[in-house]
């Protein structure tokens, strides 16, 4: 890699609304699911450490990770984003994104976030959200209460975005388009929206 020179994006993102958590608070769900698309057996124990002891408290709770008590987001929660983002906007003529055919593929091996582990920063306290989920089942329609762990607005978030060739228009892109679609849980409610700066 050393003839590769590295683009970076240094970036600060702020909520302009909260933003729910996304983890299983159970430890057991996170180890048998979602940490196990870890790619090496260090992350997935690294993932499960992160959920604490205090998750255990409500097993149908989604919550963040936390790092000595301070709550963060994982690295590819930042590389989902930019799927989510390029997969809606490769639809929309003339977009940046619609030049991208194969953005999976692309966003995996190319872009990258260098942080690991990207903090959350803000004042205040953690609240929770909680909110019908409905559901039309063979049974008929069935509604459950869905609880999360929020942040609030205002929240402030930094990272590197590494990229292995010029995507910084298509980058832009997804990142303004986070004012629409926003970070974490329930995102089609609004909740997550965030503007962004680079610094």
């Amino acid at each position: 890699m050393k003839n590769i020179e590295m683009m970076e994006m240094k970036v600060k993102i702020t909520l302009e609304e909260e933003m729910l958590g996304s983890s299983p608070s159970n430890p057991d769900i996170h180890d048998r699911y979602i940490a196990s698309l870890a790619p090496d057996a260090l992350k997935r124990s690294e993932e499960v450490a992160a959920m604490g002891v205090e998750s255990v408290v409500e097993d149908g709770m989604t919550i963040f990770p936390k790092q000595d008590g301070k709550p963060f987001i994982w690295d590819y929660q930042i590389k989902g984003f930019f799927k989510d983002s390029c997969g809606s906007l490769r639809k929309v003529t003339g977009s940046e994104s619609e030049k991208i055919k194969a953005f999976k593929k692309e966003i995996d091996g190319l872009i990258f976030v260098k942080e690991r582990r990207i903090p959350i920063v803000f004042t205040g306290k953690m609240a929770e959200c909680q909110r019908p989920l409905r559901a039309e089942t063979p049974q008929g329609p069935r509604v459950a209460i869905a609880s999360s762990e929020t942040v609030p607005a205002g929240s402030t978030i930094e990272f590197t975005i590494q990229m292995m060739r010029d995507y910084r228009k298509v980058v832009t892109e997804w990142l303004d388009y986070g004012a629409l679609r926003g970070l974490g849980q329930w995102r089609n409610s609004g909740k997550g929206r965030f503007t962004w700066e680079e610094i």
